[in-house]
């Protein structure tokens, strides 16, 4: 059941209430980090209760002998989690600062939301019952204080960073209430000390949160939605213990329209249609799909506008999940099915020519690229082998860096070299983030 929570955040979230209210503050705060799944239900309809996502613990199955369960190796080197060795703070990585939520379950709480390009940390505060307005403060890791910047004129909305620079900060967010809503910028001027927002009225309106992404240019690129794969008559085939088998979905597309950060009157339709969206500095980066069988990878040169595209050879049943690019790789997370009770799931990591580098294999996990970093987390909530994994791309490390992994969802952009992860505290309740940097040669 824990796997299908994601989608029903999704589905809430596709039902937003007005927008002086926020999904966020409906459920405290409460976001569970959980693998995302498409429901199995006939149909394709679902109605929950948004107390679901207070569940305080989880009972993860022990380690899997994938061989023994007839799941297939991936068409690439491959390393699963007993491969990784076990980082040293000091040797592997420093811990850059960290902090904690007690009781998450109670409330909202105060999060790292990522890492501007001059090393200083977005700290959030609520929406919560002692703070009812979202407020934000640069945090100095070097010494633990906080700048608090002016709150920013959003209700309760929760916002995205999607551009943490020295000179601004940029939070996308959504507006209005019913089946979709508008995509909403704030910026913070660094220099000025003050806000500005942004909304677009010929910017088709959005289904989710997290459906906008920032490219070199400077515009921000919308997925607005186009087609939703739909599961099979009588729902998919479940497990004993009732967890959906949704492999080989047929996945979800969505029209790419961007629009100026600076003149609302400037949008356009991009004339592509797309799964998932990510950019580096020099490239743009797609898939068919997502949330479902991916199709092939494009990469397009932004310099001189020449495309290619190749196919990942993810799996025959493997569903997208996540997506990121940096430099020269492309990382995918992805769902591949259940066999005998196990869960193939994968990270792979491609090069943006479509070589095969590396596949992390194992159950019960997921895992990705963050937007900024070139480090990728693979989380596990496997019972034995629980916690946050790196595969580090500079120099292909795979390194494990706790041994324990929160529930409550945890990230943001980063620089390069470094990652985010959660630990529980409070027998689960409440969440420790941490922010490290790898140590490299």
């Amino acid at each position: 059941m824990v796997n299908e929570l994601r989608e029903l955040l999704h589905d809430n979230a596709a039902h937003p209430p007005h927008e002086d209210r926020d999904l966020g503050a409906v459920l405290r705060g409460g976001r569970r980090r959980v693998h995302r799944r498409r429901l199995g239900i006939a149909g394709g309809t679902a109605v929950a209760a948004v107390s679901v996502i207070g569940l305080a613990s989880v009972v993860w199955p022990s380690p899997p002998d994938l061989t023994a369960a007839g799941v297939p190796a991936p068409d690439a080197p491959t390393l699963r989690l007993a491969d990784a060795r076990e980082a040293v703070e000091g040797r592997d990585y420093t811990v850059l600062t960290s902090y904690t939520n007690e009781d998450l379950d109670a409330d909202n709480g105060q999060y790292l939301d990522g890492v501007t390009d001059d090393g200083l940390v977005l700290f959030r505060d609520g929406p919560r019952s002692e703070q009812p307005w979202p407020r934000y403060a640069l945090l100095d890791p070097a010494t633990g204080g906080k700048d608090w910047l002016p709150a920013p004129d959003v209700g309760q909305a929760t916002l995205e960073p999607v551009d943490l620079g020295e000179d601004r900060l940029v939070l996308a967010g959504m507006a209005g209430g019913g089946m979709r809503a508008d995509v909403v910028a704030h910026v913070f001027d660094r220099g000025l000390g003050a806000w500005t927002t942004t909304r677009w009225a010929d910017l088709p309106r959005v289904e989710q949160p997290g459906s906008a992404v920032l490219g070199p240019d400077d515009r921000l690129y919308v997925s607005v939605p186009n087609t939703q794969g739909q599961p099979p008559e009588g729902g998919w085939p479940t497990s004993p213990g009732g967890e959906a088998d949704d492999a080989d979905a047929e996945g979800d597309t969505y029209r790419l329209w961007s629009a100026s950060l600076t003149d609302p009157d400037d949008v356009r339709d991009e004339g592509l249609t797309v799964g998932d969206v990510a950019f580096t500095d020099t490239s743009m980066v797609w898939t068919d799909r997502t949330n479902g069988d991916s199709g092939r990878v494009h990469v397009r040169d932004l310099a001189t506008g020449e495309e290619e595209a190749f196919d990942p050879r993810s799996g025959a049943r493997c569903n997208l999940l996540s997506f990121g690019a940096t430099a020269d790789r492309v990382v995918l997370g992805q769902y591949c099915g259940t066999y005998d009770g196990v869960r193939d799931d994968r990270v792979q990591v491609l090069s943006t020519e479509g070589d095969q580098v590396v596949t992390v294999q194992d159950s019960d996990i997921d895992g990705g690229l963050g937007v900024g970093s070139d480090v990728v987390t693979v989380t596990s909530y496997q019972r034995g082998g629980a916690g946050t994994y790196i595969y580090d791309l500079a120099n292909d490390r795979f390194l494990r860096v706790s041994d324990d992994v929160s529930s409550w969802a945890t990230g943001g952009p980063t620089q390069p070299d470094q990652v985010l992860w959660g630990t529980p505290v409070n027998r689960g309740h409440g969440a420790t983030q941490w922010l490290g940097e790898l140590v490299r040669p």
